[in-house]
């Protein structure tokens, strides 16, 4: 069957662009094929998703360096053979120097609310917030993978050191990005060469970025927190403004946290917790529409969009209002989550008229991330989601060491005194989503992707497609989207202009996009044992599974003619 012919049993005009693969021993679906054969390799090495997932992450801070980077921050949900749930929080933290006020904001409405003078919490030394990922990565790694560091970043030594092809994908990110690139000298030459950008084919080497992976596949992650690398990267930093210091990477703990769940039409729904709000607002949203008939309304008609932007802005409100690091505020994670909330805030929502819900949009999260997912035939399961905040984070380059830094200091409030404002140690707020699904008790789905704020209400999208409106996996993660927070509603410009015009007519400020959010990567777990893995065109995505296996014991090419003679 070819792309074309795949038409949604929902009934949507929209045809799928990819092909789903189906394996019994693994999956892996990430946003990069070179990423996805990483984690292939792992798993035909005798590995488990967790090694298989983190031998990925590597690689994708080589072939993926606008989306995430051993100098970024990330969450990820694992769910282990033995049925434990764990969520491994590695999001970047405020810098022990920070201050409310280290950054003087140029407006105190939107859409400049966030912005500050000189672009200092975007671009340049001043964004780097304290990096997560690399510890995290290595710590899963230790705790509950297989095979040791070295083995699992070898894929990512090798595309640094003897290059790999430019996609389409990276040469456009580099051309949005290429003014600020050019102002640092180090990041100009590695990817502007000759002032433009690499062209897609093109060979990116990235020797110090490969000696940097060489030292920490030898030392371990102490190399960055605390080691020799971390003291090059601190110098830098500090020498041009940055507010980070050597002891900002020492002392950087990653944090143990207990997943969030809930239920949607008897699919249990599980998800990270504060200060990641994708888990609490994915619930707080499936438990409104679970008092409509989704399916009954169908995929893609404007009732059924409708109703989608309604609980969006809800969730919208609620969260920019109550969630955030939960060690400086606190956020009623219960209440949010509770069916008996849904039911109380259900009735302010019209049938067919847009309404108000006092949706504020106080952050500055990028939709550039990165996602994999991964399971492995044993019941290993990774969603995990990975960024340096914005295209190619602060937009330099350390020089020596290769690495593209954060600049997670541009998701904090530049206004004292509100729920988001800078304080010494405080962890970013992320809407990131990864999540997994149960039906009767085993698992159902695993899903993710990037996008910002846009992120938390696409993976809500996925989890309704399947269940709602009975898609395959591949439909669902490459149906047509739309996204509201109170202001324009983006509209995926794949819906018909039909659907669009009564949107408009109910008083939705409709504005067609080309995409919402990007790719996301999932996971489906047939009741056979086997699993099928699906990535959608809005990224690089490849699903590659793993099947087959050893031979059985005893068997042989020919008879062993030694006991002949």
């Amino acid at each position: 069957m070819t792309a074309s012919n795949w038409r949604p049993r929902a009934g949507s005009s929209f045809a799928c662009e990819k092909r789903p693969a189906v394996a019994d021993r693994g999956m892996v679906v990430t946003n990069h094929p070179l990423a996805s054969a990483a984690g292939a390799e792992m798993l035909a090495n005798g590995g488990n998703a967790i090694d298989a997932s983190i031998a990925a992450l590597f690689t994708l801070s080589v072939v993926e360096p606008m989306m995430v980077g051993i100098f970024g921050g990330g969450t990820a949900l694992m769910r282990l053979a033995d049925g434990r749930e764990v969520v491994l929080d590695g999001l970047s933290t405020a810098p022990a120097a920070s201050r409310p006020d280290s950054f003087e904001p140029v407006s105190d409405r939107w859409p400049d609310y966030m912005e500050v003078k000189g672009r200092a919490n975007a671009v340049g030394p001043r964004a780097v917030a304290a990096p997560g990922t690399l510890k995290g990565w290595c710590e899963a790694l230790e705790r509950h993978g297989k095979l040791d560091l070295a083995t699992v970043m070898d894929p990512a030594i090798r595309y640094a050191g003897r290059g790999f092809r430019a996609t389409q994908l990276l040469h456009e990110c580099i051309q949005v990005a290429g003014p600020d690139l050019a102002r640092d000298k180090t990041a100009s030459a590695l990817l502007l060469p000759g002032g433009n950008a690499l062209a897609a084919g093109a060979l990116l080497v990235q020797p110090e970025l490969a000696d940097t992976l060489r030292t920490i596949a030898k030392e371990g992650p102490g190399a960055l927190y605390g080691g020799a690398i971390g003291a090059v990267a601190a110098e830098y930093l500090e020498r041009n403004g940055s507010l980070l210091t050597a002891a900002d990477l020492a002392q950087y703990r990653t944090i143990d946290r207990q997943p969030v769940r809930g239920t949607y039409r008897g699919v249990e729904i599980v998800g990270a917790p504060p200060p990641t709000s994708g888990g609490v607002h994915i619930v707080q949203m499936l438990n409104l529409l679970e008092g409509y008939d989704i399916a009954g309304l169908g995929f893609g008609t404007a009732e059924t969009l409708h109703l989608l932007l309604e609980v969006m802005k809800i969730a919208a409100a609620d969260r920019v209002a109550a969630t955030a690091d939960p060690a400086f505020v606190r956020t009623p994670v219960e209440r949010l989550m509770s069916k008996e909330y849904a039911d109380l805030r259900r009735p302010e929502i019209q049938a067919a008229a847009a309404g108000t819900f006092a949706a504020r949009i106080l952050q500055n999260e990028s939709h550039d991330t990165t996602h994999v997912t991964v399971a492995d035939g044993d019941g290993n399961i990774v969603s995990s989601t990975q960024t340096l905040n914005s295209l190619f984070g602060a937009r330099i380059v350390i020089p020596g060491t290769g690495m593209i830094p954060n600049n997670y200091m541009y998701l904090f409030d530049p206004h004292p005194g509100k729920a988001l404002s800078l304080a010494p140690g405080k962890r970013l707020t992320s809407t990131q989503s990864p999540l997994l699904g149960y039906r009767n008790g085993k698992p159902y789905f695993a899903l993710g992707l990037p996008g910002g704020f846009r992120l938390y209400a696409s993976a809500m999208q996925g989890v309704i497609n399947l269940i709602d409106h009975g898609m395959t996996l591949q439909e669902a993660v490459e149906a047509p989207r739309v996204w509201t927070q109170g202001q324009d509603a983006e509209i995926e410009s794949s819906v018909p202009d039909t659907v669009r015009a009564t949107l408009a007519g109910m008083g939705h400020p409709v504005v067609p996009v080309a995409h919402v959010a990007g790719g996301m990567c999932a996971i489906e777990f047939l009741g056979d044992g086997s699993m099928t893995g699906a990535a959608c065109w809005r990224a690089d995505g490849v699903p590659l599974g793993v099947s087959g296996g050893y031979a059985r014991p005893g068997v042989r090419f020919f008879p062993d003619i030694s006991r002949k003679r």
